[in-house]
């Protein structure tokens, strides 16, 4: 039976070629990916005061805002240590195992990330050496709103500490019903990480309090900048970090979360379905995008969507984010198509259900991660497998890379010649600087009594 969106959850995209005429080039399907709609023109009209306010008056306007827009009233943004240590304290015997478990995985993984120096030896002893040092200060931003993320603490914290940055300063929203303070359950996962530089205060203004600094140093309000600020927020954050960028570094401009999954008639339909309505769930603007040649699993993928989601808790929010037009059932005449189009939608998270999941898997060129057969749901990469889920959205991934400990790190090249090194390719040097009408370039070598 043709495939109907009759009482469907979300919406179908036909890409067959019966459907288009004719295959779709790379440039076509990009055009018709499905994409939710942003317009980032009012937030940043919006962020370019806050953070004017905030690098002109400092706490001050930290101050207005979270009184604001969190309803707090702040006296410091730093929270107290014994703070840390209660929280931590006080912590669920089963959160705090499930993110001990969290940590040792995400150490291991990124332990094995840090990258190595490298050297060529050229004649005469000449040596050029790429060297990696960490940032001597990161920022790292954990949100609040619709949910509660102490994962996010560990997957910002351990790729830093494994690069070996000696200063973290963690930034997380105030909340009312905690006296101020951010939720408890991420002050205990920053001192079960222990980072002892906490400060109450979210949004823009907590981003551009990173970046520029806040009060003299020694004050009880001051906050050093940082070389590089990380992690998810909403529009504001977002719009933040572009407009800080080179300011400080960033790791991405992050959009909202997105799964596409690439599966084919072998797939277990409620499989797919709880994959897809599990990140539905973060946000009204998340998208959620199978993508398959089997109109039998569609049909199954959308009677299981209708199933999952009368019972799940946030029904409103999932239903919202599945209608929407970034989410979408992509039908596709076969396997090959359906790579070209993951690999053009490049998801943040892309899932594979077909029969030979790992070769699949390796055709994959864009992706932020990848979750490869029916046990290795995205929610496992979102805590424990040791992955890290602060990944490119928005089709960045095409060019980006996800949080890594090379995202604290910076390569620094060390070029070592002796003066018969130089002589092995001073002529070279002085001809390309003539070439360039650079003359004082080759003089430079010259006045050395190497060359001609």
């Amino acid at each position: 039976m043709p495939f109907s969106d009759s009482d469907a959850p979300v919406r179908t995209m036909d890409l067959r070629v019966s459907a288009t005429g004719h295959e779709l080039t790379h440039a076509e399907l990009k055009a018709v990916m499905p994409r939710p709609e942003q317009d980032s023109g009012t937030a940043t009209a919006a962020v370019e005061e806050i953070i004017r306010r905030v690098r002109a008056e400092g706490f001050a306007a930290l101050a207005e805002l979270a009184l604001k827009f969190d309803g707090v009233e702040l006296s410091t943004t730093r929270v107290p240590a014994a703070e840390l240590e209660r929280a931590a304290a006080e912590l669920d015997p089963q959160v705090r195992a499930a993110l001990e478990e969290s940590i040792a995985r995400a150490r291991e993984f990124a332990a094995a990330q840090r990258p190595r120096d490298a050297a060529s030896t050229f004649s005469n002893g000449a040596v050029v050496t790429q060297r990696w040092e960490p940032v001597r200060r990161v920022g790292l931003y954990v949100p609040g709103g619709l949910a509660v993320y102490p994962s996010s603490v560990v997957m910002n914290a351990v790729p830093a500490q494994a690069a070996g940055v000696k200063s973290l300063a963690l930034a997380s929203p105030p909340q009312r019903e905690f006296g101020g303070l951010p939720h408890p359950t991420i002050l205990a996962a920053a001192h079960l990480l222990g980072i002892e530089e906490v400060h109450a205060m979210g949004g823009a203004q907590a981003v551009a309090a990173l970046a520029y600094g806040i009060g003299a140093t020694g004050s009880a309000a001051a906050i050093e900048p940082v070389d590089v600020v990380t992690g998810p927020g909403n529009v504001f954050v977002a719009t933040a970090k572009r407009l800080l960028k080179g300011v400080v570094g960033i790791d991405a401009e992050a959009g909202p979360t997105e799964i596409a999954i690439l599966a084919d008639e072998s797939a277990t339909p409620s499989f797919v379905a709880a994959d897809m309505i599990s990140q539905a769930e973060h946000d009204p603007d998340a998208a959620a995008v199978l993508v398959t040649d089997s109109e039998q699993l569609a049909a199954g993928v959308r009677a299981a969507l209708l199933d999952q989601i009368a019972t799940t808790k946030h029904h409103e929010r999932v239903v919202t984010a599945l209608a929407g037009r970034q989410s979408a059932i992509v039908l596709v005449d076969d396997l090959d198509a359906g790579l070209r189009v993951c690999n053009v939608y490049a998801a943040e998270h892309l899932e594979i259900h077909t029969r030979n999941p790992a070769e699949t898997a390796a055709r994959v060129t864009a992706a932020g991660a990848i979750f490869v057969g029916p046990y290795s749901p995205v929610s496992l990469g979102d805590y424990s497998a040791g992955s890290n889920h602060v990944l490119p959205t928005s089709g960045t991934a095409a060019h980006a890379s996800g949080l890594n400990v090379a995202t604290f790190m910076k390569a620094i090249q060390v070029v070592d010649y002796s003066a018969a090194a130089l002589a092995d390719v001073a002529g070279h040097v002085v001809t390309l600087a003539r070439a360039e009408d650079l003359p004082a370039h080759g003089d430079a070598v010259l006045v050395r009594g190497v060359g001609e």
